[in-house]
């Protein structure tokens, strides 16, 4: 089946990445950690999870949709079992609330590598049978990988870890853009390791060095574990570096912060498109589809509609389920109402 595009379409909605974990999901990662479940089980079970993902986001009417994720544990807890190189290190914290300091941590042990890949071939192969919409793929950047390895071995620090994490994921997404992948997004967190934004341009540019696909995404976000951020909740420090990015698109949140600094992309001549949050991923509320609305106006007020895209602030996988599909399905009629808006102002009053 060949990967459908998408073309002409005002103000697309698409999502960050990940969905919501259905709950006998939940039960089988139980089940699966305990060596229940064997290599054709757990292919199934990831499989319906796709499928349940690729179905939500598909009756909520979202333009571009992904996989959900469904096959990473944790955004990136799973994707480690890919590296050579490293050596677990057991979680900092054990106690309390999980957050980012209770989660396995590596040390490296010689120069990483990932010969057979970070599976998202398989994610390609899969989406492009299971769904006739347009999709995009995503990969977590090398900062986001990078704050679960420490200092050690051949590595001075996690700038030096992130530099050969990048080279890792350069060839991941050249190998998915070989494959027909058309919308490639990287996901990363502006670390507190790494404040300095000439660093973060020069790692998301190694990462897509020569990778050509009809469009690439740069998602950059705060954090959302548990509803935590990891970051100073800002972006104006990325500018005016960011514009230096080979990215089409960069995926900011604004929802939860009220659009705050939606005023940036005015302010530097920003030339990229933008994916605005425009629902909130940190709380319960569901969005009307007026308020929705509301915020995309706001946004127009900044960002030309033909440089906009509509999505959630960030990945849904700490959503209950129920509340996820709610909030997409408000994200799309918002979404609408101002497409609907949009179009009568082109056609302008009947003639007479």
């Amino acid at each position: 089946m060949p990967v459908p595009t998408i073309d002409g379409l005002t103000l697309p909605t698409t999502v960050v990445g990940s969905y919501a974990i259905p709950s006998w999901l939940w039960a089988a990662y139980e089940k699966i950690e305990a060596g229940g479940f064997g290599e054709m089980d757990v292919t199934e079970t990831e499989n319906d999870a796709v499928d349940t993902a690729i179905r939500d986001q598909e009756r909520a009417g979202v333009d571009v949709i992904s996989d959900g994720e469904m096959r990473r544990q944790g955004f990136i807890v799973s994707i480690f079992r890919y590296f050579t190189g490293l050596r677990p290190l057991p979680p900092r914290r054990k106690v309390g609330i999980l957050s980012y300091d209770g989660h396995t941590f590596y040390e490296p042990v010689d120069r990483l590598g990932a010969p057979e890949g970070l599976g998202m071939r398989k994610e390609l192969a899969y989406l492009k049978e299971a769904t006739a919409r347009p999709f995009k793929l995503t990969c977590p950047g090398p900062l986001t990988l990078a704050t679960q390895i420490v200092k050690g071995g051949p590595y001075r620090d996690r700038v030096e870890v992130a530099a050969d994490l990048a080279g890792i994921i350069n060839a991941e997404l050249r190998g998915l853009a070989a494959e027909g992948a058309r919308h490639l997004q990287l996901d990363d967190v502006f670390q507190s390791f790494s404040m300095d934004p000439k660093i973060l341009v020069d790692l998301y540019n190694r990462c897509v060095e020569g990778v050509k696909v009809e469009r690439l995404f740069y998602h950059i976000c705060f954090g959302t574990l548990e509803g935590f951020s990891f970051s100073e909740r800002s972006y104006r420090s990325l500018f005016p570096a960011i514009l230096g990015v080979r990215a089409d698109q960069l995926v900011f949140e604004f929802a939860n912060r009220e659009l705050a600094e939606i005023g940036l992309w005015r302010e530097f001549d920003c030339p990229k498109e933008l994916g605005a949050g425009v629902i909130d991923t940190k709380s319960f509320y569901i969005e009307k589809p007026e308020v929705v609305a509301r915020r995309i106006h706001k946004l127009l007020e900044h960002v030309p509609a033909e440089r906009l895209w509509v999505n959630p602030d960030c990945g849904l996988a700490r959503m209950p389920r129920y509340i996820a599909l709610a909030k997409l399905r408000a994200m799309v009629a918002g979404t609408r109402m101002v497409r609907e808006e949009l179009a009568g102002r082109r056609s302008g009053p009947p003639s007479e």
